[in-house]
């Protein structure tokens, strides 16, 4: 099974530059993990010098980028920024690209009170089915995420709801455009049922976000095999479907360098278990 990581918790230092993407990426390379995944907030600009800096740490440490996230935000009801919104997708494209990505996690939007389900639904599909063109040229592929809510937005993701999930991904299927299947989210959203919304969409599983949550209907992140995902259940379900995507590990548990150490073992354990 292949592995990488996302270290949310590690955000902050990396931020302030207390710790560099290279020194991150060194830290997944010494855990085993066959490539790392970074949040595009963690890329400062798109200048040749920058660009080049960042390629040239990630040859020189010798593990891949495997997945870098971002969040669009098309379910605005304003029309003008949803075309913002669709423009800063195609530079987040570009630059995922740029520095050797293999997915861009792409999210439908926020819970606007303003835009109804039907709106919301028309409105990512077609963003995102636009964008998908794109994304291709550049070698990248787009997967769309049972998602809850970054830092950076004021409402819950639209599509955290399952059934808005799900009504998204079907208009999906055929399409270059794969999913990112968030293990914590459908708890997250009140709903005792992730194996069976993972089921209607296994099909077009390309990464798995490993994600726990302390608490059904919020999003309470703790250390991974601390809250009440259930990793045993979901591995297994994955190891019967034969499953050769990516297991991304969206560690949160807010235990430093050797929180994201644990959570890796964890993970491997389980999985070996499973």
């Amino acid at each position: 099974m292949k592995i990488s990581c996302l270290s949310v918790s590690l955000f902050p230092k990396i931020q302030s530059g207390e710790m560099s993407i290279k020194e991150y990426a060194n830290l997944c390379k010494e855990l085993d993990l066959d490539a790392f995944d970074l949040g595009l907030i963690l890329l400062k600009n798109h200048t040749p010098k920058y660009i080049q800096q960042i390629q040239k740490d990630i040859h020189d440490v010798g593990i891949p980028l495997c997945m870098v996230t971002t969040y669009p935000d098309f379910t605005h009801p304003d029309p003008l920024q949803r075309q913002r919104e669709f423009d800063f997708l195609v530079h987040d494209i570009a630059l995922a690209s740029a520095v050797g990505a293999k997915f861009l996690r792409i999210t439908a939007g926020q819970a606007h009170p303003n835009t109804s389900e039907k709106d919301g639904i028309d409105w990512t599909v077609a963003n995102f089915l636009k964008a998908a063109p794109i994304s291709d040229q550049y070698g990248i592929q787009l997967v769309f995420e049972d998602h809850s809510k970054p830092g950076a937005w004021e409402y819950m993701d639209f599509a955290n709801p399952p059934h808005i999930f799900l009504a998204i991904a079907k208009q999906l299927r055929g399409t270059s455009i794969g999913i990112n299947f968030d293990t914590a989210n459908i708890l997250v959203a009140g709903e005792d049922k992730t194996i069976e919304v993972l089921d209607q969409v296994i099909d077009q599983v390309e990464t798995i976000h490993v994600a726990e949550t302390g608490t059904i209907g919020k999003m309470d992140p703790v250390p991974l095999g601390t809250g009440i995902v259930p990793f045993s259940e979901i591995f297994g379900y994955l190891k019967s479907k034969k499953f050769k995507g990516w297991l991304c590990l969206e560690e949160w548990g807010n235990k430093g360098e050797d929180g994201v150490a644990k959570a890796v073992d964890f993970v491997k354990e389980t999985w070996a278990k499973a």
